[in-house]
């Protein structure tokens, strides 16, 4: 957190904050009151008393903090919303139809972890905003329990869409937003309001029917969710779903309609990776831990760890039908982590005939000790066409 003394002349206030923010290189700005609508508490609340958020725990810690920008921050007066634009340079599903590579959701692509981009980028405007406005500043990017959309949302950058994300009239879906809470009273934008219509693109183009309802996303039937934060073996009804998606989704994003309105990502940091936009997934698969970190430093992918990405990786295998990656696979099975040898059953299941696979599962069973292997070979006994 940073202080100064009070602020110079009103003249100086939200316009130029602004002014300066664009010139750092955000392209949408808005100003939010540092208080949460009645709506958006009692949505969390529902979500959480659902148990909607399945492995992400964290979202039910600290619930009072979380629904409110001054119940995180009760000096807070006011929120300043950042985004800046990731969008595609080209076709963001070109490459599901590409089914011996991986695909990487848009946003984990890029050439540094937006994280470290954006707060860099707002921890030089907090600096400027103390020291020509005064008052004192905390900023944050997806790190704290901030309700970034709906403040968003209230700051008038755009409105939460039928896929719950954010939406732009401008810049489309593609954004990256971050926020600096601050002491100083500053006007307010107005709340943008919502312009989906009778449009229901993004709901239809969901692989796995997660969207209950317009506006309501039952996150563990997401695959960015399955691929990402679920902690466990991908549910089997999911996984010839999930094609060679192996780590975040973009459908719906893609699918909405006011994308054509996106501007490609012009930071060069954000910027695709060339190893990322079409990885082979026999080359990933046979990523030791050591190999893992090495490939995705400072990629926001290292978080969810090796096993739970290989994990993805096999099932995609699974999904491609290329009996040339069956040496990867049966590597596999011989792999130290139980999440990992589980996947490689799945996609040893797809690749072989019956015969070749209940083969292996014979000669395999007996000496597997972990229960959630066991589990999966015992799914290719004598029902395997049941399952596969």
């Amino acid at each position: 957190m940073a202080t100064a003394d009070p602020a110079p002349p009103a003249s100086t206030g939200p316009a130029a904050i602004r002014d300066q923010a664009l010139r750092l290189g955000f392209d949408a700005v808005g100003f939010a009151p540092a208080v949460a609508r009645l709506e958006v508490r009692q949505n969390l609340q529902t979500f959480l008393s659902e148990g909607r958020y399945g492995d992400m725990g964290w979202l039910a810690v600290h619930q009072d903090r979380r629904a409110s920008p001054d119940g995180l921050w009760p000096e807070a007066q006011t929120v300043i919303v950042l985004a800046m634009s990731y969008g595609p340079a080209g076709d963001p599903l070109a490459l599901l139809s590409k089914q011996e590579c991986g695909a990487v959701s848009v946003y984990a692509r890029t050439a540094r972890d937006y994280h470290d981009v954006l707060k860099r980028r707002l921890k030089r405007l907090a600096c400027w905003l103390v020291e020509t406005h005064g008052g004192a500043v905390k900023v944050f990017v997806d790190t704290a329990p901030v309700m970034e959309k709906p403040t968003a949302e209230a700051a008038g950058l755009g409105w939460q869409g039928k896929h719950t994300n954010l939406v732009s009239r401008r810049h489309g879906s593609w954004l990256f937003l971050g926020e600096i809470f601050t002491t100083l009273a500053l006007t307010p934008d107005l709340p943008h309001e919502d312009r989906c219509g009778s449009c229901r693109a993004c709901l239809d183009a969901c692989p796995t029917d997660a969207f209950t309802a317009p506006y309501q996303l039952e996150p563990r039937r997401c695959i960015s969710y399955l691929t990402i934060e679920h902690k466990a073996p991908i549910p089997h009804e999911f996984r010839r779903a999930m094609g060679n998606r192996i780590y975040g989704c973009d459908d719906c994003l893609a699918a909405c309609p006011w994308n054509k309105f996106a501007a490609r990502a012009r930071e060069p940091d954000l910027m695709p990776r060339i190893e990322l936009t079409a990885p082979k997934l026999a080359d990933l698969a046979e990523l030791d831990e050591a190999g893992f970190r090495q490939v995705f430093s400072g990629s926001p992918i290292k978080r969810t760890g090796r096993n739970r990405f290989l994990r993805n990786v096999l099932v995609a295998v699974g999904n491609s039908g290329d009996p040339g990656l069956i040496p990867t696979v049966k590597h596999a099975l011989d792999d130290a982590a139980p999440l990992v040898r589980g996947a490689a059953v799945w996609a040893l299941g797809q690749l072989l005939s019956d015969a070749e696979f209940n083969g292996f599962r014979r000669a395999r069973l007996p000496a597997e000790i972990d229960e959630s292997v066991r589990l999966e070979w015992s799914y290719g006994d004598s029902s395997a066409a049941s399952w596969r």
